[in-house]
């Protein structure tokens, strides 16, 4: 079974370059029939465009888009998440953890909160649970999903606003240390700023807190911090890969082998790396696959090479997900 248990839907920050990634996708679903930088193309071009943004960020035709591809690429099992800062609702636990400081940083991300949260979160339930049925006719499960961002020491907040509805599982993540957002490129110069070993054995600790908080389905992207290039000799990360893994299995947490960065980020590389994975696969961890695709072209980038490696690990079965329990099925 292949599947794909984390990508994402439409996500600004909104931008030229966000429309021209956006037109992309658009293209290689229905290719506009007019020579290419004509003013005919670019009229289509435009219409196209406002069409998209005016439709919004959870319009069904969107969604239908990952369907198509997911077929397209012989996925079994999806799962659509969105981050928890896309919603309105979250900006008071954001504020408490991000630096958003009258300073350089603090106002950059600042800026970058009004750009992303932009949806509700009941919005985004909704149209899921439409689809669900949609997808099923066309013989893909559909599962519901959330990407939370961990802060250490918090257990109430985010989750008062995920009780309200029935997810069929939980992402826990890190992307901010110190309240810096480490994988914003327009803030990745701070990466310079910091002694490295110190600089992973700080994020390591956090990843096993939000593993050891038994707060989630799976957690994600476990190296990510690697995702501008900036990282020191891999052999002085063993001891953290074998803390890691050890929290994962005592916990009964699973993980995933996620290929965003592999093909969206500089550092080029699958999420862990191939040493790391090899630590995680030695100590008996589970897993699930992901292309954290951000556009419906992107749906289920590089599963067969991530389902590959896992079988050719010896590892016999994936991780799924539905109304909160992991349901371990045969991989292939």
């Amino acid at each position: 079974m292949k599947v794909d248990y984390h990508l994402h839907l439409e996500e600004g920050p909104y931008s030229l370059r966000w429309l021209e990634r956006t037109k992309r996708a658009m293209d290689h679903f229905s290719p506009i029939n007019e020579k290419a930088h004509t003013i005919e193309w670019m009229y289509q071009s435009m219409t196209r465009l406002i069409e998209r943004v005016q439709k919004g960020a959870y319009d069904s035709s969107w969604i239908d888009l990952y369907l198509k591809e997911a077929k397209r690429k012989g996925l079994r099992e999806v799962g659509i998440v969105d981050h928890l800062y896309r919603f309105k609702e979250t900006r008071a636990y954001f504020e408490k953890y991000l630096d958003l400081r009258e300073t350089d940083l603090g106002k950059m991300q600042r800026k970058w909160l009004d750009q992303v949260m932009t949806v509700s979160m009941g919005d985004f339930v909704r149209v899921i649970a439409e689809a669900k049925q949609r997808w099923e006719a066309e013989g893909i499960t559909l599962r519901l999903g959330i990407e939370a961002d961990y802060f250490p020491g918090e257990r109430n907040g985010w989750q008062e606003l995920l009780g309200s509805y029935e997810w069929d599982y939980v992402i826990g993540s890190v992307h901010y240390l110190y309240g810096w957002g480490f994988d914003n490129p327009e803030t990745q110069q701070r990466f310079s700023e910091f002694q490295l070993e110190a600089l992973y054995e700080d994020f390591f600790n956090v990843v096993e807190k939000a593993i050891r908080s038994k707060l989630f389905s799976f957690v994600a992207h476990l190296d990510n911090l690697k995702v501008f290039n900036y990282r020191p000799e891999e052999s002085l990360l063993l001891a953290h890969y074998e803390k890691i893994a050890k929290a994962l299995v005592e916990t009964d947490t699973a993980t995933e082998i996620n290929a965003g960065l592999y093909y969206r980020y500089p550092v080029k590389e699958m999420c862990p790396s191939r040493t790391f994975l090899d630590v995680l696969i030695q100590k008996g961890v589970r897993f699930t696959t992901s292309s954290d695709s951000h556009f419906p072209d992107d749906i289920g980038a590089y599963i067969d090479l991530n389902t590959k490696t896992l079988l050719e690990k010896g590892i016999k079965e994936i991780a799924t997900f539905e109304k909160g329990k992991r349901i371990m099925k045969p991989l292939g």
